[in-house]
């Protein structure tokens, strides 16, 4: 039961992962920016506090101005309390009116005096006043507001009809009691009793500020969230148009590329976005372009292959087709040790081609070890003397005090420093002296490989790094090396950041100089 629970809730939060991620990026721009917008205008809504706060405040105020005047008009003459009725009425924007113990009306201020303020006529209101009712009812709607009586002046005088007046008759206290006037303005009335003979007071205010206050409050802050709003929309469009319409762009060269059509395509690189997808247009511009290099090397190194096999197929093809039209043994011998030769020399290519393709990736996916270069190189030069690979050359090591570190994959590092060697042994007279030498500095530590052999012409020392190049000593068998020795060092020590280079010796000697360079990882102390 738990887990089916689990499972359920993981599936909604699926649906609603792939909802969000069906929707457009302009679309999730757009709702990030605009959802803080409609909270904030929701506060339109509950300025509905903001008007109750200001209610309940004139309450108290009402009911405290009933009871004083009350106070006042207690034991007054009645010249006194008809002029007490028209000052209170004047100063507090008021209609106050006075009841005698049989409940008829004694004394009114709109009647002794001119009124001091009049109700609006909602028949001449304007479409703002229209718009302000209707947001008012809209606002009374959507916060639930309970219902308010619409004021309406009685037809009778008389004391009975007003509620609040027959309640503060029966109950001795101030009552107060709250309509709206048709334009939505809020009214408010307040009964007090007069002295103890039974006559009572009626307040009567059109609480105008309150509404205007509210108002005010609600347009301003709608004026705020519209002007916002339209700001947040133009500035979202412009920020998804910054972001959407170049990763459409770089989405829709992907794709070609994809397809095959690489060539075709003119990635945009987008130089003047220092930004993050500016980065990216770029990385992919590269990435596309590091494509077309490897697209364009596979083709090269497959024509080159289909070329270097095809020679000693071709000779093996004539050797074997030979051999059943010759007699002659000596003859038969020489056509099985040229047949024996190319068949030997076709797997060393074989090899070699399978070494070679697969450096890159192999390297990709291997861990990096610290290796001290100079132990290594030690170790390596000590093993070719015991299989007697050196072939009577002497190799001189010199190294730095210490141990200069590198981050390699071993295994592929000695394969480069092997073939340097036996590229040095190859072209060294015999008795000669290779010298190896390893220095170093903060950021680089460099294998240093020189023979005393003819050397490399300057014009050759690019060539002998490309596949199948080969220039051999003439007394070397052909056949014997592929071509792709250097051309996998170099490979090899690319992979690892470094690089692989060929140079003349200095101090004009002869011979030629190999410099194998790794990033250096770090001297250590001997």
């Amino acid at each position: 039961m738990a887990r089916s629970r689990l499972s359920g809730r993981l599936d909604a939060g699926l649906e609603k992962s792939s909802f969000a991620s069906r929707l457009s990026l302009t679309s999730r721009i757009l709702a990030v920016n605009l959802l803080p917008l409609a909270l904030l205008g929701g506060g339109i809504f509950y300025l509905d506090g903001y008007r109750k706060q200001l209610l309940n405040e004139r309450y108290k105020l009402a009911r405290i101005e009933a009871q004083i005047t009350a106070e006042a008009l207690a034991g007054a003459t009645r010249q006194r309390q008809e002029a007490l009725l028209v000052q209170i009425g004047k100063e507090q924007r008021m209609r106050v009116r006075m009841f005698d113990a049989e409940g008829e009306l004694w004394a009114d201020s709109f009647a002794l005096e001119e009124p001091s303020f009049t109700f609006s006529d909602t028949t001449k209101d304007g479409w703002g006043d229209d718009w302000a009712q209707t947001l008012d009812k809209i606002v009374d709607a959507v916060v639930s507001a309970e219902p308010v009586e619409d004021y309406i002046e009685p037809e009778s005088n008389e004391a009975d009809a007003w509620p609040e007046l027959a309640r503060a008759r029966e109950t001795g206290l101030s009552q107060i009691q709250l309509r709206d006037w048709t334009d939505g303005t809020p009214v408010i009335t307040a009964a007090a009793p007069v002295g103890t003979n039974g006559a009572t007071l009626l307040t009567t205010r059109n609480a105008v500020d309150i509404t205007e206050s509210v108002r005010s409050a609600r347009s301003t802050l709608g004026i705020a969230v519209l002007l916002t709003l339209v700001a947040s929309v133009l500035l979202s469009l412009y920020l998804a148009r910054t972001i959407v319409i170049p990763l459409r762009s770089l989405s829709s060269a992907a794709q070609r590329v994809r397809l095959g059509r690489e060539r075709q395509v003119e990635v945009p690189r987008l130089p003047e976005r220092k930004d993050e997808i500016g980065l990216l247009a770029r990385a992919v511009s590269d990435m596309t372009n590091a494509l077309r290099d490897r697209i364009d090397g596979v083709e090269h190194f497959a024509a080159d292959v289909a070329h270097e096999i095809k020679n000693p197929l071709a000779s093996l093809r004539s050797a074997v087709e030979s051999l059943s039209l010759v007699d002659d043994p000596d003859l038969r011998n020489q056509l099985l040790d040229i047949a024996s030769h190319d068949v030997r020399r076709i797997d060393r290519l074989v090899t070699e081609i399978s070494d070679a393709s697969r450096v890159d990736a192999e390297i990709s996916r291997a861990t990096l070890e610290q290796v001290d270069l100079g132990a290594l190189t030690e170790a390596i030069i000590e093993r070719r003397d015991n299989r007697d690979e050196n072939e009577g050359h002497e190799i001189t090591l010199r190294q730095p005090m210490g141990h200069a570190m590198v981050q390699v994959v071993p295994t592929r590092l000695e394969r480069v420093i092997e073939n340097l060697l036996d590229n040095a042994v190859s072209f060294s007279p015999d008795g000669g002296t290779i010298d190896v030498t390893i220095t170093m500095d903060e950021t680089c530590v460099a294998l240093v490989v020189e023979d005393q052999g003819p050397g490399i012409p300057e014009d050759a020392r690019e060539k002998i790094f490309q596949r199948f190049h080969s220039i051999r000593p003439d007394a070397e068998d052909f056949g014997n090396h592929s071509g792709l020795g250097l051309a996998i060092a170099r490979s090899i020590a690319e992979a690892h950041d470094g690089a692989l280079v060929a140079m003349a010796r200095d101090n004009g000697h002869q011979g030629a100089k190999m410099v194998l360079r790794l990033p250096n990882a770090g001297w250590q102390a001997a």
